[in-house]
């Protein structure tokens, strides 16, 4: 099966409450003016993003702003697709900051998505994302919203990265052929997000099928088949396949 990486919305909603995290607190103005420099640096010129984030990182290795820069690194060097650096950035973050929901959801949902059969270490890595994932989802529960953050922010906030990490146990359970337990977290992972990763209903679609639930893999696979993208036509194949099969099942 194909596994093309897509990339999730949740930074938004990240990266504001991040910022309001940050602004609870004074803290040193050349700090606080270096990571503004490196924040607002455009994703369109990541190496410059990095070069101003890993000078930040050796100014100012572990005070309050680091974590919010292994987050946008992190993010930055996902979104060329440079996974190596983009795991040694996440894992050094992680050390840093154990805590960091962001970096633990995200990290947990690129993993099963990245995972090859052919890793001899694959599993282990599953096991990490598993981890990763389910201590994302107890710290968001015992969370304070930040002074600066309005209701909405941060109930969206959690939302998203509670999607996130659910998306990653499904794929992750899904790798691990535990179709059960793998739809019951696609279900909660698409369930509330505004903009849901077509990934995740497609496979949410395989779990029915393994589960012979042929019903419900065709409305997720309807589901999948109303977002544009390299997906769609894949999915409404899918679709009409599994109907069929409901159809011959009864």
């Amino acid at each position: 099966m194909d596994n093309p990486l897509t990339r999730t919305d949740s930074t938004r909603a990240s990266e504001q409450i991040e910022t309001a995290y940050l602004r609870q607190t004074l803290g040193d103005p050349k700090e606080e003016a270096a990571y503004q420099a490196f924040h607002k640096a455009s994703e369109q010129d990541p190496d410059k993003k990095i070069k101003l984030g890993n000078a930040f990182l050796a100014k100012y290795p572990a005070d309050r702003y680091s974590q919010a820069v292994y987050e946008e690194l992190s993010q930055t060097y996902y979104d060329k697709k440079d996974l190596a650096s983009f795991y040694t950035y996440s894992d050094k973050g992680l050390s840093i900051f154990p805590d960091d929901v962001h970096l633990l959801a995200l990290t947990g949902w690129v993993i099963p998505r990245a995972y090859s059969h052919d890793d001899p270490d694959g599993d282990k890595k599953l096991d990490r994302a598993e981890t990763y994932a389910k201590h994302a989802l107890q710290t968001i529960g015992t969370m304070a919203k930040p002074d600066n953050a309005t209701d909405q922010q941060f109930a969206q906030y959690k939302t998203d990265e509670s999607a996130m990490a659910h998306s990653g146990l499904g794929l992750v359970y899904f790798r691990r052929e535990q179709y059960e337990e793998s739809a019951k977290e696609l279900q909660a992972a698409t369930e509330s997000e505004a903009k849901v990763d077509p990934t995740d209903l497609f496979i949410l679609g395989a779990d029915h099928e393994n589960l012979s639930q042929f019903k419900e893999a065709a409305d997720a696979f309807n589901r999948c088949a109303q977002i544009p993208g390299d997906m769609q036509d894949r999915c409404r194949q899918y679709a009409s396949s599994a109907l069929k099969q409901a159809t011959d099942s009864k």
